[in-house]
């Protein structure tokens, strides 16, 4: 198929795209059909308006993301092809901003997920992972492991790093479900989004009074000087507003995907027996086979946040004229044969190459650091602790989530 570019595209041009495709793990078809067929084509989606480009060549991928004339900002208040009834991103979180503003936000944050501070922030994880499999050590075996443990420590591990309540984390994770769902309808995703965003601002406002040793309160007490430089005579900081959608975006990001990636990995892993043993028999391996892993996995349905074209851009032999919204597939661009010889194998020896599992260019994920190290410590306690583990029933017998845009087992059941 060729793809030309627009001029007042038939609808014929355009390909629907419902992105409903469950099948375990394995790729949607129609991404991969038409990252091989139609790299750079037009589509609609269940919700929003009109069209949008999708891209999902590696290459493309890669120079949309880091191009700075494609802009997140113009997003905002553009009822553009979407996989949920109501926008997910908050109108003024940072991952609907464009430099200078993104650039200040992120250099902020920074200072509270920088390396050091994860590591200062491992003692406390590696507990709440003890804990967690002391309590699924207890209940089986079998157990179920995404209930038990997959659904409890990204969400325990972020609200405990953030000190909120064990009392307020059932009731956020109820409102983040909401948000993500493809089901529930707009009001209820516009209610948990407005929930969440009062939740935050006001735990913001409280901690800015009286800040404790939590990530909320280095959020709170970050300062930039004038020329960029951190320091406690900086003359910038977060206000209120921006440090409650920071807190915000942090709670959701840092706990929802690393929730269904748990599941997904140890499913990946129990399902790949001569991979797991090479982990188990080489421990050293493990970081090396969560970046591989990361990789192989369609972690999500369709596509997430769109860009706008500032201005008229030549990629990959289509002219996307200024004003239009484009889309990006990590998920296909993670199995681009050009770029991973044999992508659809899961190969812990494939060279080192940059993955889009936490995204690229200015917007890459600001909690990378920590979900690798939420991760690293799951599976290296987890495959230590049982050393025959494997599935209690037969994988086709594993039931796969369906009604929001996160792929991954309802319940893994797992025995030792």
């Amino acid at each position: 198929m060729s793809v030309t570019s627009r001029t007042d595209p038939a609808p014929a041009d355009v390909v629907h795209c419902p992105f409903d495709h469950g099948d375990a793990l394995e790729p949607d078809p129609l991404l991969e059909r038409l990252r091989d067929e139609r790299p750079i084509t037009r589509i609609t989606m269940a919700h929003g308006t009109d069209w949008a480009w999708l891209v999902t060549r590696y290459d493309d991928v890669r120079r949309v993301v880091s191009d700075p004339r494609f802009s997140r900002a113009a997003t905002v208040g553009r009822d553009l092809p979407r996989m949920t009834p109501e926008p997910i991103a908050q109108p003024d979180a940072i991952n609907l901003m464009d430099p200078p503003d993104l650039t200040r936000l992120r250099r902020l944050a920074a200072q509270a997920l920088a390396p050091e501070q994860i590591a200062r922030l491992t003692p406390r994880i590696q507990t709440i992972v003890d804990g967690l499999l002391d309590e699924l050590a207890a209940a089986g075996p079998p157990a179920e492991f995404t209930r038990r443990f997959a659904a409890r420590l990204p969400l325990d591990t972020i609200c405990e790093l953030m000190a909120i309540s064990p009392h307020d984390r059932p009731q956020i994770r109820r409102w983040v479900l909401d948000l993500m769902s493809t089901s529930v309808g707009a009001e209820a995703s516009r209610a948990a989004k407005a929930s969440l965003r009062t939740h935050f601002r006001e735990l913001a406002i409280q901690r800015r009074r009286h800040p404790g040793d939590d990530l909320i309160s280095t959020l709170a007490t970050a300062h930039e000087g004038a020329n960029g430089a951190n320091g406690a005579n900086g003359t910038d900081s977060l206000d209120d507003t921006e440090l409650g959608v920071m807190a915000l975006v942090l709670t959701v990001n840092g706990h929802d995907t690393s929730t269904y990636q748990l599941s997904n990995i140890l499913y990946t892993l129990l399902t790949h027996p001569a991979e797991l043993a090479r982990v188990r028999a080489h421990p050293e391996l493990l970081d090396q086979a969560l970046e591989e892993i990361l990789r192989h996995i369609p972690f999500r349905q369709g596509v997430g946040i769109a860009r706008i074209a500032r201005t008229d851009v030549d990629l990959g032999g289509v002219t996307i004229r200024a004003g239009e919204a484009v889309h990006v597939s990590y998920l296909a661009a993670n199995r681009d044969p050009a770029v991973f010889d044999h992508p659809g194998d899961l190969d812990l020896d494939r060279p080192p190459t940059t993955h889009f599992a936490f995204g690229h260019g200015i917007h890459y994920c600001l909690g990378a650091n920590l979900a690798r190290a939420v991760l690293r410590l799951a599976f290296a306690t987890l495959l230590a602790r049982f050393p025959t583990l494997r599935l209690a029933v037969p994988a086709d017998e594993i039931p796969w989530h369906t009604g929001s845009i996160w792929r991954y087992p309802e319940r893994l059941p797992i025995t030792w």
